[in-house]
């Protein structure tokens, strides 16, 4: 059952944290006695040891019995949900139900489907990085998806050629390990504030660089409430 925010301390004080376990766009803090924390994607967590200041703005802080603790701030747009054995929500659902890309199981033939079920109407990033068709991939990592497999974010999925499609697929599973083997992104920063070791190729701190692979100029453009990025002559339309 989920709670309202003003039963939260009560729900979560004294209890002890038996794991933690991360899945798409959420992390879910178990605690003793099926009492759960999940947080959403666009919450920054950030652990402090005792002797840190507690900063003077956040959205949830939880303290520990050595006077540690973990700071919760929202970034754009965000969740936190305390709740005990179940929570009703849509999008953490879909990514419980769903393959990770860098599963096995998502290999070509499910990615062929994935794409056949969608209308061929829709954009690549719609694809990509809306209702979670693919867990935890969103606007942030697409950048460099799409850069890697030369294909523009507004670009029609009904368009796509059989070798588009394969390089689309190969480039969502290669990316996203190199990003998770770099320990995350540099635009990013980690539970304990420490940056990503993946070196982003489009990003908020390169877009205003040549492209890495022709030298063009890279476009900025707000694009389905996010920024995209995209190298005009390499990702063409």
């Amino acid at each position: 059952m989920i709670e309202l925010p003003e039963a939260y301390s009560k729900l979560l004080a004294g209890r002890r944290i038996d794991s933690a376990e991360g899945k798409g766009i959420f992390v879910d803090i178990k605690f003793n006695n099926n009492i759960f924390l999940s947080i959403f994607d666009g919450i920054n967590m950030r652990y402090n040891e005792s002797k840190t200041t507690i900063p003077t703005k956040y959205q949830m802080l939880i303290t520990f019995d050595d006077n540690s603790f973990i700071s919760f701030n929202t970034i754009m747009y965000g969740g936190i949900y305390a709740f005990s054995e179940t929570l009703d929500n849509k999008y953490r659902t879909l990514s419980l139900e769903s393959i990770s890309p860098l599963s096995d199981a998502f290999n070509e033939s499910y990615f062929d489907k994935l794409v056949s079920a969608e209308k061929k109407n829709i954009t690549t990033k719609a694809l990509l990085a809306t209702e979670q068709r693919i867990p935890g991939v969103g606007n942030g990592v697409l950048q460099d998806i799409l850069f890697n497999a030369a294909i523009h974010p507004k670009r029609k999925i009904w368009s796509f050629t059989d070798e588009e499609k394969q390089r689309l697929f190969r480039s969502i599973k290669a990316t996203l390990q190199q990003m998770t083997d770099g320990g995350g992104r540099d635009t990013e920063t980690d539970f304990f504030g420490n940056k990503g070791g993946y070196k982003s190729i489009l990003s908020k701190n390169t877009y205003d660089l040549p492209c890495p692979r022709c030298g063009y100029g890279i476009v900025k453009e707000a694009y389905m409430g996010g920024s995209v990025y995209y190298c005009p002559e390499c990702q063409k339309p």
